[in-house]
């Protein structure tokens, strides 16, 4: 307990603990939209539990994960290298990196995962197919649902889970910092959880909105494993014009129905 007040009498470790809030929950809508996007596809009496569960296990993977820095730490180190960087680009520089650590192994797999599931649902939004029948009853078929949602949340949590961590080992190098961060990051999805999903539910154009966020992500995953580092102040600047644009969209459209009810 003297150690904790010590550490937060310091007002470098409380500069540090509000970066790494800040950048945790920014990172954490990246996982949020893709859980509730997932969830919003079960029977609405699953949904709450498959939105807690996918978030509780976030949190468990993060502070697992806190608990394993070294070894965290050590996915960082080359495993392999292809000897052939491509061509030189304007600088002189190889196109990306010859050298693939885990993480960028795991950041890879996680992109090309989050665009085959993010292209999967655009064509389904798009082009829908019947299949009430999986969602609907209260059988066998929606219980496989319910798993088959949970096992994709499990798999883009671990991705986003070491994508996390480790930028929180970039920022400080204290622990108890990285928990409550960790933990403050967490619980902020958690509040946001419902209203967030609910809002896309109720907001169809959201839904492509928050796909096409998820292809975003997920190219930048595959870049990044491959050593080409877009700053992340880029995508989520992007991200934040396309939400503005969207929301001028909705107030345009509801203007127009008022408009329509008024005159009719």
């Amino acid at each position: 307990m003297d150690s904790l007040q010590a550490l937060f009498s310091d007002p470098t470790a409380w500069a540090a603990l509000l970066a790494l809030v800040v950048m945790e929950v920014v990172l954490g809508i990246d996982n949020l939209i893709f859980i509730s996007i997932l969830s919003n596809k079960l029977p609405e009496h699953q949904r709450k539990n498959a939105r807690r569960i996918g978030i509780g296990l976030a949190l468990v993977m993060r502070l697992a994960l806190l608990s394993m820095i070294a070894w965290i730490v050590g996915l960082t180190a080359p495993v392999f290298d292809l000897g052939w960087a491509g061509p030189p680009n304007a600088a002189g520089l190889p196109s990306f990196e010859t050298q693939f650590s885990w993480r960028d192994l795991i950041l890879i797999v996680g992109g090309l995962f989050l665009i085959w599931k993010a292209t999967k649902e655009i064509h389904h939004v798009v082009d829908p197919t019947p299949t009430g029948d999986v969602f609907d009853t209260a059988g066998k078929k929606a219980t496989v649902a319910f798993s088959s949602v949970l096992v994709q949340i499990v798999l883009l949590d671990m991705v986003f889970s070491v994508d996390s961590i480790l930028t929180a080992v970039g920022m400080t190098d204290n622990l108890a910092v990285m928990v409550i961060a960790v933990v403050t990051a967490v619980t902020v999805m958690l509040l946001a959880a419902e209203p967030l999903a609910n809002f896309i539910n109720r907001n169809p154009t959201v839904v492509m909105l928050a796909l096409g966020f998820l292809l975003m992500i997920g190219a930048v995953l595959i870049a990044d494993g491959f050593g080409v580092h877009v700053p992340k102040g880029y995508i989520y600047a992007a991200m934040a014009f396309s939400t503005l644009v969207e929301v001028l969209n909705m107030f345009s459209r509801r203007a127009q129905q008022r408009k329509a009810a008024r005159s009719s």
